[in-house]
């Protein structure tokens, strides 16, 4: 089946999830020189949705790549998320939106986004997957996907029913691997038995496993290997049937160094290896919460409380018994309503209700 994709260079991917901003728009100067960098380092993939960064990641995407380079110098994937329809007659006129907004003809993988047991009901209740597929057949996708957030029984389930299924998006990095909640290993088995390419998303786990605790720093320091990102890109693409690593890149200086080592990628050492189950270790101990910053749970809150700034702030309080939180507006976490749509939407699954109460309780906000 991998025989037929257009060729990913080097198995790295640009994710444009976290761009570099100026305010709350995106730097476009400092995206095009990454654009420009990546491309020229011999990459070609890019990776992008409708709802990121409330629409400006599609016009990134436009302005400072589809608008500057033939359609044969990259490969373009897009996803259909869950909050832009319905019905099954919302989907063509949106997908045609998402079209324009990147300046191109067709989208070389198209995602069914952040499936899960309750929106693939939802997906095949507004029949989907049978349009992307009638899309596919008229030359507007090339390739059929999902990315997905659930249990290995419920990869399996939908593996099972759509067959057509050409590929599968996980999230998969050290920390989540044998995660019970995550189960990052379990889900790429599953992959592997219906014969089914991996994109991985969130190798450093929305920048979690760069800034690490002093007592798992030291670990790697003394490795001598490179930087933390490089140690967890390069570990969840050493897996043989991770097809492509995504990183969302908010700066030049960050897709510089992800690119040197990606150039001429080599799979972790043994050492590596035991150095990084020592580091999962070190992680699993604290207790911190698992919150990767996608702001998927921002989209959706009423009270546009800023949850992942949030929860940032009372890790860093738990790793060093202080935080900032001058910088942080909008809602507060007395202002939650308690209404459950960042829990239904959050792809970690958390708690984020039980978790307002802590934040509130240990920041006094």
């Amino acid at each position: 089946m991998e025989a037929v994709f257009p060729e990913i260079q080097k198995r790295f991917g640009f994710g444009m999830m976290r761009l570099p901003m100026v305010g709350d728009q995106v730097d476009i100067p400092q995206t095009t020189r990454m654009v420009d960098a990546f491309l020229a380092a011999g990459f070609n993939y890019f990776d992008t949705a409708h709802g990121y960064i409330g629409g400006q990641s599609e016009q990134a995407v436009k302005t400072c790549l589809t608008s500057r380079y033939p359609r044969d110098r990259y490969i373009l994937t897009n996803k259909l998320s869950n909050n832009f329809f319905e019905t099954q007659e919302e989907i063509r006129p949106l997908f045609q939106e998402q079209l324009e907004a990147c300046g191109v003809d067709y989208f070389d993988f198209y995602l069914m986004h952040a499936q899960s047991g309750s929106r693939f009901e939802k997906y095949t209740r507004c029949r989907a997957y049978e349009t992307a597929l009638e899309l596919k057949a008229e030359g507007k996708i090339r390739h059929l996907g999902i990315s997905f957030h659930d249990s290995p029984q419920v990869l399996d389930k939908i593996l099972t029913a759509y067959p057509q299924i050409e590929v599968v998006q996980l999230q998969f990095n050290y920390l989540d691997y044998d995660d019970p909640r995550v189960q990052s290993f379990g889900c790429y088995e599953v992959c592997q038995k219906h014969g089914k390419p991996v994109f991985v998303m969130e190798p450093v786990k929305g920048g979690s496993l760069v800034k690490l605790p002093e007592q798992a720093q030291r670990i790697f320091d003394g490795l001598e290997s490179g930087s933390n990102a490089s140690l967890a890109i390069r570990f969840a693409a050493g897996f043989p049937g991770n097809r492509a690593v995504l990183s969302g890149m908010s700066n030049l200086e960050q897709l510089e160094e992800n690119v040197a080592f990606m150039k001429d990628f080599r799979p972790l050492s043994a050492q590596e290896q035991a150095a990084v189950e020592q580091v999962r270790g070190v992680l699993r101990g604290q207790g911190l919460i698992p919150c990767t910053g996608c702001r998927y749970c921002t989209e959706v809150c009423p009270m546009e409380i800023p949850i992942p700034d949030l929860f940032a702030c009372l890790n860093d309080k738990w790793r060093t018994g202080s935080a900032d939180t001058s910088g942080i507006g909008g809602g507060k976490p007395g202002d939650c309503l308690r209404c459950g749509k960042c829990e239904e939407i959050c792809p970690q699954q958390l708690n984020i209700r039980g978790l307002m109460l802590s934040v509130r309780g240990e920041l006094g906000l």
